[in-house]
């Protein structure tokens, strides 16, 4: 059974920060490319961030220069460093994994979500 669990969202002043977290746990033999979701009311879910095992890393238009994202291989932790927040960045964030279980199965594992809200 694998799991990922997200912490760190909040409520935010709009230029402000937050930092996201997301640990997987249960029985991974590796994780590929972890990335960060998001789904703002009445839109579609979009890809804000991914980073490769390698640490290649690529970001949607509307977040670069202000969002960074990391990963800790050992830990299977992947983090968002969300800086100059706007109230646009206003969504439900969700860390998805693409990963190979301990019984070598390939799948895509999603986390729980985890609100960020700016307003000031």
């Amino acid at each position: 059974q694998v799991q990922l669990v997200e912490s760190g969202g909040g409520l935010v002043q709009p230029g402000g920060s937050l930092r996201l977290s997301c640990a997987a746990s249960g029985s991974i033999y590796s994780i590929n490319t972890m990335a960060w979701y998001r789904q703002a009311p009445e839109k579609q879910r979009e890809l804000v961030a991914a980073i490769t095992r390698g640490g290649s890393t690529n970001y949607v238009g509307s977040v670069k220069g202000r969002f960074t994202i990391s990963r800790d291989n050992a830990k299977n932790t992947v983090y968002l460093q969300m800086d100059s927040l706007k109230p646009e960045d206003t969504a439900v964030y969700y860390c998805n994994a693409d990963l190979i279980t301990g019984l070598l199965q390939q799948g895509a594992y999603w986390g729980q979500g985890t609100q960020v809200t700016v307003s000031s």
